[in-house]
């Protein structure tokens, strides 16, 4: 049977489809530029892409921390099994109260579910809105010294197959980070050594962070939406490291240092 990846343009979703592909595992694309479309802002979409399917992974977009998306991940749900899937897997934030609604509904769906909540993603500073931030030199956020356990989306992807594939998931809640805690500026000390070229981090104010991201040209209701997300997660709750990685796979998580020095080989020199 088929397994419905939603966000599989995303930076866990592809990697996730990459993966059931090798496994040789039907998968369908729910993102609006697939066949049948998935949007979350259009209900409409949402039936067409869960016909004949097994098994979900549930990404939300933009975050599930708006507001709606409780409502959204509950309608949706409830679609999921009329239509029949059987196992259900969610990607959540951690410490996020609004994250922690959708959670909820997932565990009181009836379906095989699993949770996987996760720390600020690696990926952020090399695929996401931080990239050309860090190719300039300059990563500018309203973070103060706040450490936080990166996780790579590698491990993320490793953990969701898991739990899609296999037995033994199913009613688990994995919370996962990298194994050490990083402050913004340890990151950029980390990423100047492995892509040779100077990295700095610059505290910043959530007005500021706004002002620049605005002037870059991201959209007013985005930055918002970014800055609400930044004073919830990144004032200190999120500063400690869990185990969910080595939980659900019995190995570690990866370490940060690695994958900065993995994504120094894809660019040119500075």
């Amino acid at each position: 049977m088929t397994t419905l990846v939603l966000g599989g343009t995303g930076k866990t979703g592809r990697r996730v489809i990459d993966r059931l592909t090798a496994l040789g595992r039907p998968v369908r694309n729910g993102s609006r530029s697939a066949t049948p479309s998935f949007d979350w802002t259009d209900r409409g979409t949402w039936a067409d892409v869960l016909r004949g399917v097994e098994s979900v992974y549930v990404t939300y977009y933009p975050d599930l921390a708006v507001p709606g998306s409780v409502d959204d991940i509950e309608t949706f749900t409830a679609l999921a099994t009329k239509n029949g899937v059987r196992r259900i897997v969610l990607l959540s934030g951690r410490n996020e109260p609004q994250a922690e609604a959708s959670e909820r509904v997932v565990q009181g769906s009836g379906l095989e579910w699993t949770v996987v909540r996760c720390a600020w993603f690696m990926q952020n500073f090399s695929e996401g809105y931080l990239r050309d931030a860090v190719l300039d030199g300059v990563i500018a956020l309203p973070a103060g010294d706040v450490a936080e356990p990166f996780v790579d989306a590698d491990d993320i992807a490793d953990v969701v197959v898991a739990a899609l594939t296999q037995d033994g998931h199913a009613g688990r809640l994995y919370e996962l980070s990298g194994p050490r805690l990083l402050t913004f500026a340890d990151a950029a000390a980390d990423l100047t050594a492995a892509l040779g070229r100077p990295v700095t981090y610059l505290p910043v104010t959530a007005a500021e962070f706004a002002a620049g991201a605005i002037e870059q040209g991201v959209p007013e209701d985005e930055v918002a939406m970014l800055n609400g997300l930044f004073a919830e997660v990144l004032d200190g709750r999120n500063a400690y490291v869990s185990d969910g990685v080595r939980e659900a796979l019995g190995r570690p998580a990866r370490d940060f240092t690695p994958f900065a020095v993995e994504w120094g080989k894809t660019l040119p020199s500075a």
